[in-house]
């Protein structure tokens, strides 16, 4: 690893780029293709020459960063009021690798919890802080096990998997990967959609990790895991037990309106037509989106501003905003 002064700013934190960090072994990427061609078979498997090509352009090296001290998470806090422990475990580890040459690490974490309550928000709002990028992976929607690990270049179609997409193709040697819905993956007897997790989750294993596409060994060791699930109970338990766990719950009604708060702020913020509307939301629509889960609630806030703005208004009025079928109301809140 070669030392980088570079300190770069993402959202009013300083961020330095303490290292560049190898993800791969050019050597023995360069000794694959090599492979490749003598025996003629490039032709036959022209995806993966170009995949081992493409990793020589880029180079092995990727940025590895964390926070230039233990930053002010208030905000995040704010946003996140039902995240507080794990906002907390996060802010421990940023403190233990403050003014040390260790990197980041944090203990793989899985968010419990319902439908709705903003794990996947919270992942995103993590990967800002840090200053680095987020994948999802969705297993609920995976139709292969080798979503996360790549399949064999044998078959027809064969791809590398997302870990080895997010550090070669990307910039970051730690970004965030998010495993959305962990306990909805399903195994068969031909493959455990999981089974890579049992390496990539434990820090020395994951140095080593090999795309069953590339297989070229990759470094994953600095890769920041977030699992996300309803329901532990179809998770095995040795990948429960190489994480740690936090219970989210749906946020009380109080936390619920000061969610929906920050999110009016934040979403008036982001757009050039925020300039059109005052600062804050009334009571009354925040007294409204609190009856929404958390994820709902962008979309009824972007709904209430194109309305005033339709009424050439500089506020949103509750009947901007879309209404609560009977069966739904009151679910974003815990009484």
């Amino acid at each position: 690893m070669t030392p980088h002064s570079l300190v770069t700013s993402h959202g009013g934190i300083g961020l330095p780029i303490a290292r560049m960090r190898h993800v791969f072994q050019p050597k023995e990427v360069e000794r694959k293709l090599h492979a490749l061609q003598s025996d003629g078979s490039e032709r036959e498997h022209e995806t993966l020459r170009k995949t081992y090509q493409r990793m020589l352009e880029r180079g092995p090296e990727r940025f590895a960063v964390k926070p230039s001290g233990v930053p002010d998470m208030a905000n995040l806090y704010a946003q996140l009021p039902n995240f507080t422990e794990a906002l907390d475990d996060v802010k421990r580890h940023v403190a233990l690798s403050h003014a040390s040459a260790d990197s980041l690490e944090l203990t793989p974490m899985l968010l419990l919890g319902p439908p709705g309550v903003g794990k996947t928000h919270f992942a995103k709002k993590l990967a800002g802080l840090l200053g680095t990028h987020m994948s999802l992976v969705p297993m609920s929607s995976m139709t292969a096990g080798w979503l996360l690990s790549g399949s064999s270049s044998q078959w027809k179609g064969a791809k590398p998997g997302k870990v080895f997409q997010a550090l070669v193709e990307g910039e970051y040697a730690n970004p965030v990967m998010v495993v959305d819905e962990i306990d909805k993956a399903a195994a068969d007897a031909q493959y455990d959609p999981l089974g890579a997790l049992y390496s990539l989750l434990e820090h020395d294993t994951a140095q080593n990790f090999t795309d069953e596409f590339a297989e070229v060994a990759i470094d994953a060791s600095q890769v920041i895991w977030i699992t996300t699930a309803n329901d532990e109970r179809s998770i095995p338990k040795p990948i429960l037990n190489r994480m740690n766990v936090f219970q989210i719950q749906a946020p009380d009604r109080e936390a619920a309106c000061q969610i929906a708060s920050q999110l009016y702020g934040s979403i008036r913020a982001e757009h050039d037509w925020g300039q059109y509307f005052q600062p804050y939301a009334e009571p009354d629509v925040l007294d409204r989106l609190a009856d929404m889960p958390p994820r709902e609630m962008r979309r009824a806030l972007v709904r209430g501003f194109g309305n005033a703005r339709l009424d050439s208004r500089d506020r949103i009025l509750p009947h901007d905003l879309p209404k609560m079928p009977p069966a739904q109301g009151k679910i974003g809140f815990v009484q």
